[in-house]
């Protein structure tokens, strides 16, 4: 899978700006456009991105993303107690708890399909 780039469309109303959104390489897209609340703070744009970016592969792929390598769980985007953005796994480790905290949203490593 190619890289994931920004898209930005232009609105319906010629008050308003236009709209960004998390699509793939070939252009196509889904789902909401990025919350504009969100420019305002780093963290909440990342978090807006991450939750595009997750809404746009799963809706045109048909499959969860990002994937834990550990578990082959669909991962979330969730703040840690430091308020950093990383990709949260469900599944169980022995010894470690019910649930971890794989890599920081952005640190993915890209993986073939």
């Amino acid at each position: 899978m190619e890289p994931l780039q920004l898209l930005a469309l232009p609105s319906y109303d010629a008050d308003e700006p236009e709209n960004v959104y998390v699509a793939m390489a070939n252009g196509e897209w889904q789902g909401n456009a990025l919350d504009w609340d969100s420019q305002d703070d780093l963290g909440s744009a990342l978090a807006s991105v991450a939750d595009a970016a997750q809404e746009t592969v799963m809706e045109l792929l048909w499959r969860a993303w990002p994937l834990c390598p550990e578990h082959g769980l669909g991962m979330h985007p969730r703040e840690d107690t430091e308020e950093r953005l990383s990709w949260w796994c469900a599944g169980e480790r022995p010894h470690h708890g019910p649930a971890h905290i794989h890599t920081a949203v952005g640190a993915l490593k890209q993986h073939r399909a």
